[in-house]
């Protein structure tokens, strides 16, 4: 019913006239006559002439126009699929498709309520944390971890561990790692069997070196 009152409504004859300038819902056409536009959803598929008007029809379908006009076809509708977007709202004979942002991505270009483009989220590196999570309409904001903190995955920042009285700090920590702790007498118990070891390799050696050069002093008495 719709489509048949548009149609209509297109096929109204209205006399029109060679001239210099045309009005604000007129368009110039081919031979210079100021033609009626076709209304929205409709597009021009005769001009008119000096005994008849603009004749129009309808969109095809995946085609719209959403303002009156004097173009010869309707604009394609816009896909969202791959751009980072999703159908909010489909294509209609008078309205482009609206598309939304989908969850991880922002609207890079925003257009008619809706976003003809979207871009994914920025990822915050270690050693960063998240400021401001990225929004349908703002990407993630990132910040350096402050002096004495340190981040693995660019979410938060955590604070490096205080070594207790019993430990020393084995490793430094940085703005990716934390601080490594070791036990102070741990280290001592190490440090004191290595000199044992160290001091039970050179009696050895001494009492074999002691046992050679009897061996070698009782061979040469037993030449004489």
């Amino acid at each position: 019913m719709v489509s048949s009152l548009l149609v209509l409504v297109g096929l109204v004859s209205v006399l029109s006239e060679p001239a210099s300038s045309c009005g604000e819902k007129e368009f110039t056409s081919t031979d210079g006559f100021c033609c009626p536009m076709c209304q929205k959803g409709l597009h021009v598929s005769r001009e008119c002439t000096e005994d008849l008007g603009t004749k129009c029809q309808p969109c095809p379908e995946g085609t719209f126009t959403d303002k009156p006009n004097g173009l010869n076809s309707c604009s394609s509708c816009s896909l969202c699929a791959g751009h980072g977007l999703f159908t909010r709202q489909n294509c209609t004979p008078t309205s482009d498709t609206l598309c939304g942002v989908l969850d991880g991505y922002f609207c890079l270009t925003p257009e008619n309520s809706g976003c003809s483009w979207a871009q994914k989220h920025s990822r915050c590196d270690p050693g960063q944390k998240t400021k401001h999570p990225g929004s349908s309409t703002a990407d993630t904001v990132c910040e350096d971890c402050p002096p004495g903190s340190f981040s693995v995955d660019g979410l938060n920042c955590t604070q490096w561990t205080e070594c207790s009285e019993s430990e020393r700090r084995h490793r430094e920590g940085t703005s990716v790692s934390d601080v490594v702790c070791s036990s102070a007498t741990r280290n001592h118990n190490a440090t004191y069997c290595s000199c044992v070891l160290c001091l039970s390799l050179t009696l050895l050696l001494v009492i074999k070196c002691s046992i050679h050069s009897r061996t070698k002093a009782d061979e040469r008495k037993q030449t004489v």
